[in-house]
Order: C-alpha cells, then sequence, then structure tokens
C-alpha cells in the first residue's frame, strides 16, 4: 500500500527506490508546463479584451477572464494525485435552475469561483517558475554533471569539456569523478523535489480545495462508521444472549432438575434440607440469568418482532399498560427494532420506579418512512432525560440511528416520550438474513 503522501513516504526506507520521486518530477514538471500555457492563455484573454474593449465588445469577453480559474483549478485537483492521492473536492455551488445564464450568474457571485481566479494568477505568475527552478537545480544540474563523461567523448573530443558552463574539465579521471558526484547529488535532489512537490502540494490544497466539501465527508464516513459500531454493538449483544441462552442457562435448568430428583429420593434430615437449599439458590440463580438474558436482548424481539416484545414488557411493567401499537406487516433493521425496544423499556421502567402513574399507555406505528413510538403516563411529572434517568445514553443510541428522542413533562404531568426513526420495513426472511 503506498503512503498517503510524498511527506509520508519521505520518512520511509527506500524513498528512493520507490515511485514518489519519478511522481514528484511529474508533478513539478507538468506544473511548469500547464503554468506557462497558463500564463499565455491569460495575457493573451487580457490583450484582446482589452483591445476590443475600445468598442465595448472586450467587455463580456472579460467575463471569460473572471472563469478562466475554473478550468486551471479542475486540472491542478487531478494533477494532485499524482503526490497526494486523497481527493480534492470544489465547492463550487449548483445553479438554481438550467441554463446559462443561471450557471454564469452562480459562479460569478460565489466566492469559489474568484478564488480560484486568484490561484490562476498565482500559478501563471509566480508558482510554475518555482517548479521550473526546483526542477534545474535538483535534476537538470546533476544530470548535466552525470553526463560529463558522455560529454568529453563527443563534443570535447576527449581533450575539454565545460560541465554547466562553470569548471572546465581536461581529463577522464576528473570527468568520472564529476559523474560520481553527480550521481550523489542527484539522490540528494530527489529528496529537494519531494519537498518542493509536497510544498506545492499543500499550497494548492488549501487554495482551491472546498473545507466544506472535505468536512461534510468526514463527517459523513463518522456518521456511518458510528453507524457501524451501533450494528456491531447489536450483534455482540444478541450473540451474548444466544450463548447464554444455549450454554449456562441449560446447564442451570439441568442442574435444578437434578437436584429436585436427588431432593425427592433423599430421606428426611441435614442431607435433605442442603439439598433443599441447593435447589432454591439454582431456581434464583437461574431467575437471575434469565432476567440478565432478557435484559441483554430478548428473545421474543428476535423471534417475534417489536410488537410481541413492547406487549412483553407491558405485560412485565409494574403499572398497568394500555397498548396501542398499530405496525404493518415487515420489520425494521435490527438496530432500529432493539433501539425502540430499549427506549419503551427504559420510559416504562422510569414510569414505575419515579413518576407515581396510576395507568400508562404506549403507542406507535409507521408511516411515511418513520417508525414512532409514544409512552405516556398520568404521573407527577418533573421528569428529565439528563437527570440519571438512563434515557441519555438511548437518545445518544437514537441519534447515531438518524433518529429523534423527545421528553415532555412539566411539572404536575403528564409526562410523554416520544421517539422516531426512519427506517423502511422489511420481510421477515429479510430480516434474518
Amino acid at each position: 500500500m503506498h503512503p498517503r503522501t510524498v511527506w509520508q513516504a519521505m520518512s520511509r526506507p527506500g524513498f528512493l527506490l520507490s515511485s514518489w520521486p519519478w511522481r514528484s518530477t511529474a508533478y513539478l514538471l507538468t506544473g511548469a508546463l500547464i503554468g506557462a500555457g497558463t500564463l499565455v492563455g491569460i495575457v493573451v484573454l487580457a490583450v484582446v479584451c482589452g483591445a476590443l474593449a475600445v468598442v465595448l465588445v472586450g467587455l463580456p469577453l472579460l467575463v471569460l477572464v473572471a472563469l478562466s480559474g475554473i478550468p486551471v483549478a479542475e486540472v491542478e485537483r487531478r494533477r494532485l494525485r499524482l503526490v497526494d492521492p486523497a481527493p480534492v473536492s470544489g465547492g463550487h455551488l449548483t445553479p438554481a435552475a438550467p441554463g446559462l445564464w443561471a450557471w454564469l450568474t452562480t459562479r460569478l457571485r460565489e466566492q469559489e469561483t474568484w478564488r480560484e481566479l486568484g490561484y490562476a494568477l498565482l500559478f501563471a505568475g509566480l508558482l510554475w517558475p518555482v517548479d521550473a527552478l526546483a526542477l534545474t537545480v535538483a535534476l537538470l544540474f546533476p544530470l548535466a554533471m552525470v553526463a560529463t563523461p558522455v560529454m568529453l567523448a563527443t563534443v570535447g573530443d576527449g581533450l575539454e569539456v565545460k560541465v554547466l558552463k562553470l569548471w572546465t574539465v581536461t581529463g577522464w579521471p576528473t570527468a568520472f569523478g564529476v559523474a560520481v558526484l553527480g550521481l550523489l547529488l542527484m539522490a540528494l535532489g530527489t529528496y529537494v523535489l519531494g519537498v518542493a512537490a509536497g510544498a506545492r502540494a499543500g499550497l494548492a490544497r488549501l487554495l482551491i480545495g472546498s473545507f466544506e466539501g472535505e468536512l461534510g465527508t468526514r463527517v459523513v464516513e463518522l456518521a456511518r462508521s458510528r453507524v457501524r459500531l451501533v450494528e456491531a454493538f447489536e450483534a455482540e449483544r444478541r450473540r451474548i444472549e444466544r450463548d447464554l441462552h444455549d450454554g449456562a442457562q441449560q446447564r442451570l435448568v439441568a442442574l435444578s432438575m437434578t437436584l429436585g430428583l436427588a431432593r425427592l429420593d433423599a430421606p428426611p434430615g441435614p442431607l435433605a434440607d442442603q439439598l433443599a437449599k441447593a435447589h432454591e439458590e439454582a431456581g434464583k440463580a437461574l431467575a437471575e440469568l434469565r432476567e440478565l438474558i432478557h435484559g441483554i436482548h430478548p428473545q421474543v424481539l428476535t423471534d417475534y418482532g417489536l410488537h410481541a416484545a413492547v406487549a412483553d414488557a407491558a405485560d412485565r411493567c409494574v403499572v398497568p399498560v394500555d397498548l396501542g401499537l398499530d405496525l404493518p406487516p415487515g420489520r425494521p433493521s435490527r438496530a432500529v427494532e432493539s433501539a425502540a425496544y430499549f427506549v419503551v423499556c427504559e420510559a416504562l421502567a422510569n414510569v414505575a420506579k419515579h413518576s407515581g402513574a396510576d395507568r400508562a399507555w404506549v403507542s406507535g406505528g409507521h408511516r411515511d418512512g418513520r417508525l414512532f413510538l409514544e409512552v405516556y403516563d398520568d404521573g407527577r411529572g418533573g421528569a428529565e432525560a439528563s437527570a440519571g434517568s438512563g434515557l441519555t445514553g438511548l437518545a445518544d443510541r437514537v441519534s447515531v440511528l438518524d433518529g429523534r428522542l423527545a421528553l415532555t413533562s412539566p411539572p404536575g404531568g403528564p409526562t410523554v416520550l416520544r421517539v422516531e426513526f426512519p427506517c423502511e420495513l422489511t420481510k421477515a426472511a429479510e430480516h434474518f438474513a
């Protein structure tokens, strides 16, 4: 895998034998050629517009000068990939209407166009001579020194030759010594080219890169990574629940049955009492394990879906709960289904512990591509999601899925908790696939 930029490549061994010196040379060489062409094009266009301005024909053509930075910047973004594979996006807006006039007005009003024009002028006036100078000093001069023996044999007839028009070489030992020195300077020059190419690429990225676009890309990737973490978390919860259900719980059931049979066969006395106590403790451990499994990920949610799981949670609540779910056939994604279920469970737990309510209601449905659930109670109110109710973590989990959680609880009640998720329902077979 290639390093991400020429800067990172230079810090690693093997830089001289990698493709990065060639890529740096290509970047600077194309920069010198394109920059010279850009200078000629801008000057010619400006002169033509100035000459025609006398008859008012050149004034509209000045728009072309203002827009000349757009193609230059686009070429530069593509050229950047030679030394920095990370893509650089532009920040141009999409015209509000089709047509040339809408496109022109949009481009002339946005800041990105003028920023790219400034870069084009800087490129044509200053940057390409710097590229050419770096190539001359770091590559052409050492190449001329390396070619000294060849020059002595051809141009100098084996007698005398000037190197870089500065030194006179009159013998073969000196010629080969200059060639060896040229090779050393060429090796050093590759690092000079890397530094120059990296600096030029960084400046170009700063001037023509879209900060909003790159930030938006990073935000999207962060959101996707958070969703992937939630999905991985849900998968791990299901795996733990399945292992406990099929492993430890079955062993405890077998142990409880064995202790029960041993208790029946044991004669009255201390041994029977100990077996009875062990049988009772095994039953308590089994009940606690089942409660733990249910808290990790209830089997009813996996097997029968959200409606059945919410109905089961309502049945287990100590406060009477009226259920009014109207869910169409199909099931949401596993992450949405799990988050919605645990929001309802946490809300009902808060109703039982803190509200003092006589009754609660759970309603919900799915329409317009959104799943919504609402928990309502007639308690004393005054609840806050940030006051240790356990809803804060669930709110973060809901937001990862692009959902919304809202809590309304004025003093004196009632308390209403509403949660919404954007989601589409799938068939049960697709859900378990």
